[in-house]
């Protein structure tokens, strides 16, 4: 299992749909929180994409200097974007920050944006594009001189020249809940992302994928995208979401969801009939709360719960074929600390906070907590070590305490 975070480009504060609260996206708070996600032990960080958003390039590619192990998913856009051109972008990155990009394919759901941004295809021809686009994109990043004239794209010698660190590629993420969007993933993409849809729907997404990608002799992985409320307890946990929403009015909701409707994704749609934009339908199954997505595009689900109860949904994710989460919330500073603390350690996880190897033959870097009186270190908490409890699922430290 693996978590990721993310970086709040449109955005951040301590409430949804109102400026109370609010914080700017500066350069300073963006790298913090890209440090804060490195140094916790995040395997990666997902940039969104779009135009209510920083530019996702731009912003991966200013914090690769700042951090030391962080992988940064970020977004190519066909029919936006050149696919040699992008080929040769994700080349570049992937050699500078020495092989820590992951690539997310996003085709795009709203027919109003994308035509700000000059495409005017209908869903499934963008699909179509999409896949020609990627059949590009991973012939030139193969090395080859690509020839392609299709429906959508005409290239001709078609090159890259510097090719990346990771082989064949870096990795192709992607989501998409429609027939056309999965007949992609099954054909090109390595990580299929679903959002955060109750165990049963997840599911069935997965055994399609699964099976498309079988008839073309592929394997795909499995990802997941939610929002995460954990606190020490049950009640502290809802009580935190419902006070996320607390300066939430009807208004800002039905002006949310008229935008919704004029989407075409169907990942958009079955978010929305979660709830329905009624405030009494949140609570979608155990632990799975729909209240993000009454404002909120995209992602629009929460793990809410204690830390016993999200990592009990995480796993139940994870015996249907989820290998990473890649989780956010509000504040996404402050959250990313709270997940490290209360939920890595009850976690099977592959990331480890970075040069832990050194650390873990001293046995100690510094008290875990504030020194008592300035000279005695704080006791371990209850069944615990005087150390960052995210590291309970380092092979190495288990066999120290086996010991």
């Amino acid at each position: 299992m693996e978590v990721f975070w993310f970086i709040p480009l449109h955005g951040d504060g301590r409430y949804l749909g109102t400026s109370a609260g609010a914080r700017a996206v500066t350069y300073a708070y963006v790298r913090q929180i890209a440090q804060a996600a490195d140094e916790l032990g995040f395997g990666g960080v997902l940039l969104p994409t779009g135009r209510s958003c920083e530019d996702a390039w731009v912003a991966a590619s200013s914090l690769i200097p700042v951090t030391e192990r962080l992988k940064f998913l970020v977004a190519i856009r066909p029919g936006l974007m050149s696919p040699t051109l992008s080929a040769r972008m994700a080349a570049t990155f992937d050699r500078l920050s020495g092989g820590r990009l992951l690539v997310n394919v996003v085709t795009g759901g709203d027919p109003v944006e994308l035509a700000g941004d000059g495409l005017f295809l209908g869903h499934d021809e963008r699909y179509e594009l999409t896949d020609e686009f990627l059949r590009v994109w991973r012939q030139a990043l193969q090395g080859e001189e690509v020839n392609h004239e299709g429906d959508h794209l005409h290239i001709k010698g078609g090159k890259v020249l510097y090719p990346p660190v990771q082989a064949p590629y870096p990795p192709l993420y992607f989501g998409g809940s429609s027939p056309a969007a999965q007949q992609v993933a099954a054909d090109h993409i390595d990580v299929y992302l679903t959002w955060g849809e109750p165990p049963q729907q997840v599911a069935e997404k997965i055994a399609q994928v699964r099976k498309l990608a079988a008839a073309t002799g592929r394997n795909v992985r499995f990802g997941i995208r939610l929002h995460v409320i954990v606190r020490e307890t049950e009640e502290e946990a809802w009580a935190a979401a419902d006070e996320l929403i607390a300066h939430l009015d009807d208004d800002t909701i039905a002006s949310a969801q008229s935008i919704f409707s004029r989407m075409d994704s169907e990942g958009q749609r079955r978010m929305a009939q979660l709830h329905t934009g009624d405030r009494g339908k949140l609570r979608i199954a155990p632990n799975l709360w729909a209240g993000i997505g009454l404002v909120r595009g995209g992602a629009g689900t929460a793990l809410v719960g204690s830390p016993e109860q999200v990592a009990a949904r995480m796993q139940e994710y994870a015996a249907l074929g989820i290998e990473t989460f890649i989780f956010s919330g509000y504040p996404h500073l402050e959250e990313a600390y709270r997940v490290a603390e209360l939920l890595f350690p009850l976690l099977p996880l592959q990331q480890q906070r970075p040069g832990r190897a050194e650390a873990d033959e001293r046995h100690f870097i510094s008290p875990f907590g504030e020194m008592i009186a300035n000279e005695q270190l704080p006791k371990p908490a209850k069944g615990g070590q005087p150390h960052e409890p995210h590291e309970s699922g380092d092979p190495r430290r288990q066999q120290k305490l086996a010991l």
